[in-house]
């Protein structure tokens, strides 16, 4: 019965390495409580929200979601969620659909 010990410093070697540079977005992550969200949204100057995941359900966010797919793809900038619209509409948005 062998040990493979080099596997299992090889994996720590690799944590070591990815936690210095995921730190900063994981105590971002750590502010967002459970059951919910954060997006970033704005045209120029992006705001962070966090909202709940019962938005996703809703068709007026999955419109938002639908533009945000057509102009970032999947690869969002700020590291997150991004929704490409003003942030005073996307706040009036949240306040129809009972949040913010």
């Amino acid at each position: 019965m062998a040990i493979r010990m080099p596997r299992i410093i090889h994996a720590k070697q690799i944590l070591r390495r990815s936690s210095s540079a995921t730190s900063k977005a994981l105590s971002a992550a750590l502010d967002v409580p459970k059951g919910y969200f954060a997006v970033y949204v704005g045209e120029s100057e992006k705001k962070r929200f966090v909202v709940p995941i019962s938005y996703l359900s809703q068709s007026s966010f999955q419109d938002l979601l639908s533009q945000s797919e057509d102009e970032f793809g999947f690869d969002y900038p700020m590291g997150g969620l991004t929704i490409p619209c003003r942030a005073d509409i996307f706040v009036d948005l949240a306040s129809r659909l009972g949040g913010l």
